[in-house]
């Protein structure tokens, strides 16, 4: 048996670092299906094919993206594969693969850590219910992003954008597209409360406001309650994230 056919079926992250810094995995799946792949739960779906390489060492793995925000880009890795445990270090940001399982600020990478689970079951897309938001359309620069305690480091701040019109947003880091969302939005509740629709259904409750012409907003993860404050403690799940609008 091939490490091809080992790798078919689910597979879901249980870890997730980015250039050195811990993030949530926020309920993320990798699909494994003859040669092609589906990443979901990471705000869009991004499908592709996947080939590996056995004969290095480490072993090689590369994703041809076919479909979705990363469309015609390609992200080249290592892996190992262990039973029902996979473990992947791949180029987001970065063009050149990575020899070892670890990451490091500057480095583009990202290192997953994945356990086969159960198929993903398609949910009918929640309902947004919302009035008019037009303060938050545009292309912002992000200032800060702490998730579930851990604070995204300066050279990954200064790559993340936010990309919001006709009521749908999309949030980036360099090209890579990491979320990309449907909202509504109320302003008669303090602070006033935005929910996403994703790409999989699931919604995402959230709060926002304006401290000058700063934006800020803290979610929480999918299926959870709404943030009560503008914080991302450890344990919380919650992600909050600081805007400037550019102009």
């Amino acid at each position: 048996m091939t490490d091809l056919d080992k790798l078919q079926g689910t597979w879901n992250v249980t870890s997730l670092e980015m250039g050195g810094s811990e993030m949530p995995a926020g309920g993320a799946c990798i699909v494994v299906e003859g040669g092609r792949f589906q990443s979901l739960g990471m705000g869009a779906v991004y499908e592709g094919t996947v080939s590996l390489n056995t004969r290095k060492k480490p072993k090689q793995i590369e994703l041809l993206f076919t479909a979705g925000p990363e469309n015609g880009n390609r992200a080249l890795g290592i892996y190992e594969l262990d039973g029902d445990d996979w473990k992947l270090c791949l180029t987001v940001t970065g063009s050149t693969r990575p020899t070892q399982f670890a990451t490091a600020p500057g480095s583009g990478h990202a290192l997953e850590t994945l356990r086969r689970g159960s198929a993903p079951q398609n949910e009918p897309a929640a309902e947004l219910k919302g009035e008019p938001a037009p303060e938050l359309e545009g292309e912002w620069q992000m200032l800060a992003c702490v998730a579930d305690g851990q604070s995204v480091p300066d050279w990954m701040l200064k790559t993340g954008r936010r990309v919001v019109r006709n009521q749908e947003s999309s949030t980036y880091f360099g090209d890579h597209r990491v979320m990309q969302a449907r909202y509504a939005v109320n302003k008669s509740h303090v602070p006033h409360t935005i929910d996403y629709v994703l790409s999989n259904g699931k919604m995402q409750q959230g709060i926002w406001k304006f401290e000058g012409e700063n934006l800020h907003i803290c979610f929480a993860l999918p299926g959870k309650p709404r943030p009560q404050d503008f914080s991302a403690s450890k344990g919380s799940g919650n992600t909050y994230t600081a805007w400037k609008q550019l102009h």
